[in-house]
């Protein structure tokens, strides 16, 4: 990795005004070395990545990046501008830009970059040498590591006295890094051990080590004091007066698992040593995460969790002082929370026992200060992610059942009995059962997930209990819905119930699912269980009943709804209305024309955007046409998302577009009559589809409808010459006096 970065990667004039158009110059240089294969491929992928999250962060840097088929080796580009670009950071645009490209597969080596980066941009001696420097060469050295910040800062090389100091600098550096990456390697948590000169090639050799080889570098024999990362000088110093430094372990997680989850922990170590605290930090990123040596936790005297995302097994830090906020706190404000932490330690507050109460997985995903209709929304999110998955594979293989063996395949007898490897009927009824069985799940995986969303594990298994339940008494998905809310949140109120601490190690094993189970259970079969299933079977009756008119308005509005956020929680709830009835072993027809409507629908927004870039591309950015060649085969395949790109660069044109198209074929699939049995599939589940060819044409009159809204309200933008610039290949393929690349609203 030595070699990640050359002079003829960096740029310190970068001239570009937009992220694309920065994209582009620092990928051309890439291009230039042999490192990126295909130009607008690789872009492509770039912008892709950026539709999904903006990569600007705090202190005015930028940091695009992409796994790409196009990459040859994992490469990093430098670009410095002298006015700063938009890469969606709060505090505004950036100067210092990363292009970081590498080689699809290779996750360990992408985020290992990105991660030992991150950590390294929370220097600000490294980021402020990056603004002095000079010359490219130099840049190029001090981002691989080869010089440190202090002495880049002058574009000529040390002499004398100081060209000795660096050099005893580098080989130390060298030492260190060699020694971390025999011991352990994979990560960026030992890279801090010297954060103003821990070269990014040498953190991507070195990262987490062993605890041994951590106690070597350190020279410390304890194991609390092997495993810390930021054992910083104030604690060196506290450990050669005799008296025990405060004792910190945190955890750090974001949504994405790369930068800020690398920031908060370089923040937390780094004030941890200005204020004499031994601070470990365990770093929860996409790539993995190596848990602390349990005698670290058991030493520590309390605990930092910044995070966005679920801190998994959280289990482990209960009972400790505790401070829990969002990742931008251990970023910006890292001391103050260390203070927050000592507080708590000295009044004697500690958390509640495993797991903590209030601490839950998707309460704690978000700003603290969410209502609870937000938080509603996440819990019963959580349960139908993990049902979807479910109903998918049972739903498929029901509807290959029938098509195999016929629609009173049904009526088969058990294939434990009765199953000739010869005859179709017999696989059939294979498949068919199979996939009964699979949305059996269907209730207790809704239920269990929702109260594990509300509770963490103890809600799992009350939340299972209860869903089987409304299995049992016929109160279906409705049923399930309930039964985790209950579930949930009975074991939030036991949790809030104080234990003597004897009886905690007994509490989530024990004591918790036996209360919680025998509450859930008289609840569901004594008290709301009835009235559930007479709900449940009332709407099955109207949904049986929707003709005509009333069944036509039905499908334009689950149209609307699956195209209106593409993916996101409100398509999320048409697509679990739809699968919600055909989730038994002979749906009703009402339901299979609901399912067809709302599969059709969202198909409609990536598959309009593709054509959209086909018959009038000048109307798009490169990007945008490179994303509407992927568009086909993901609005084939029924995946809403592909329209998200186009939708993120122009919502106001986009997304009304999008919902005109799929109330229109929505609508039209339920005015044909057009049925399904499979959740998902696409055109590929074409021959399982009631009246396909009609079911088609309303895919098409959609996918038509959206397009030439789309095509209209982006031809009545203002045409600006500055567009030329961003994109000039489209300009190329449309030559005229003035270009006619239009702006983004």
């Amino acid at each position: 990795m030595s070699d990640m970065i050359t002079a003829d990667l960096v740029d310190l004039d970068l001239s570009a005004d937009t992220k694309e158009a920065a994209a582009r110059a620092l990928a051309a240089r890439m291009v230039a070395q042999g490192r990126v294969t295909d130009l607008e491929g690789f872009l492509a992928d770039v912008a892709a990545r950026e539709a999904q999250m903006p990569t600007g962060l705090d202190g005015g840097i930028g940091i695009p990046h992409c796994r790409s088929a196009h990459v040859v080796e994992p490469t990093l580009a430098f670009g410095r501008s002298a006015t700063g670009i938009d890469f969606g950071a709060p505090d505004g645009p950036a100067d210092l830009i990363f292009l970081i490209a590498a080689p699809a597969g290779a996750d360990d080596a992408h985020l290992t970059i990105l991660s030992s980066l991150a950590r390294q941009l929370m220097n600000t001696e490294f980021t402020s040498a990056l603004r002095d420097v000079g010359d490219a060469g130099t840049a190029a050295a001090l981002i691989r590591g080869d010089e440190a910040p202090s002495t880049s800062r002058a574009s000529t090389e040390p002499s004398g006295e100081g060209a000795e100091e660096v050099a005893g600098s580098d080989a130390a550096t060298s030492a260190e890094s060699a020694h971390g990456a025999a011991g352990a390697a994979a990560g960026a948590a030992g890279a801090s051990q010297n954060s103003a000169a821990t070269p990014v090639a040498a953190s991507t050799g070195a990262a987490a080590g062993t605890t041994a080889a951590q106690a070597q570098a350190q020279g410390a024999s304890a194991p609390a004091q092997a495993t810390s990362a930021g054992v910083g000088s104030g604690a060196e110093s506290g450990s050669d007066s005799g008296v025990r430094p405060f004792r910190i372990v945190a955890v750090t997680s974001c949504p994405t698992g790369i930068a800020h989850t690398y920031m908060a922990a370089e923040s937390l170590e780094n004030a941890g040593r200005e204020t004499g605290v031994e601070l470990v930090v365990e770093t929860q990123g996409s790539a993995g995460f190596t848990r602390l040596d349990p005698a670290v936790i058991e030493a520590a005297d309390g605990v930092i969790f910044a995070h966005d995302v679920p801190v998994r097994d959280k289990d482990r830090f209960a009972g400790k002082p505790t401070v829990d906020v969002g990742v931008k706190a251990g970023i910006n404000r890292p001391a103050e929370l260390i203070g927050e932490v000592r507080e708590k330690a000295a009044r004697g507050e500690a958390s509640a026992p495993a797991p903590a109460a209030g601490a839950t997985p998707v309460e704690r995903a978000g700003d603290s200060t969410e209502g609870y209709g937000t938080k509603l929304r996440k819990w019963l999110m959580s349960g139908v992610s993990y049902m979807v998955p479910f109903v998918a594979a049972g739903g498929l293989l029901i509807a290959l059942g029938f098509a195999i063996g016929g629609y009173k395949i049904n009526k088969a007898p058990s294939v434990m009995d009765h199953f000739m490897w010869t005859q179709a009927d017999s696989w059939g009824a294979l498949l068919f059962q199979i996939g009964g069985v699979a949305f059996g799940f269907l209730g207790p995986v809704l239920a269990g997930y929702i109260a594990y969303g509300m509770a963490d594990r103890p809600g799992l298994v009350p939340g299972f209990v209860g869903g089987a339940i409304s299995l049992t008494i016929n109160a279906g998905f409705l049923g399930g819905l309930a039964a985790g809310l209950i579930a949930g949140g009975v074991v939030m109120a036991i949790q809030k119930v104080r234990i003597p601490t004897a009886l905690r190690g007994i509490m989530p094993v024990v004591v918790i699912p036996l209360i919680s189970s025998a509450i859930v259970g008289f609840l569901m079969f004594v008290v709301i269980g009835k009235p559930i299933a007479s709900a449940q079977k009332g709407l099955t009756d109207w949904l049986n009943g929707l003709t005509g008119t009333n069944a036509v308005l039905l499908g334009a509005l689950l149209g609307l709804m699956m195209c209106f956020d593409l993916g996101g929680p409100v398509n999320k709830v048409a697509y679990t209305f739809a699968t919600a009835g055909i989730a038994v072993s002979n749906p009703s027809d009402s339901a299979m024309k609901i399912m067809a409507a709302v599969m059709a629908a969202g198909m409609v927004p990536p598959l309009a955007m593709a054509l959209a870039t086909t018959v009038r591309g000048r109307l798009f950015t490169q990007t945008e046409r490179e994303n509407g060649k992927a568009a086909w085969v993901l609005g084939a395949s029924f995946i809403s998302e592909g329209a998200i790109p186009f939708a993120a660069a122009d919502p106001l044109r986009v997304i009304p577009s999008a919902m005109v198209g799929g109330a229109l074929t929505g609508a039209l699939s339920m005015a044909f009559g057009a049925t399904l049995r499979a959740p998902h599939g696409g055109i590929f589940v074409v021959p399982l589809i009631g009246n396909p060819f009609l079911y088609l044409i309303a895919i098409a009159a959609g996918v038509c409808a959206t397009t030439a809204l789309v095509v209209v309200l982006k031809g009545m933008r203002k045409q600006t010459p500055e567009t030329t610039a961003a994109d000039p290949a489209a300009n190329a393929a449309n030559p005229s006096k003035e270009p006619k690349q239009p702006v983004a609203a």
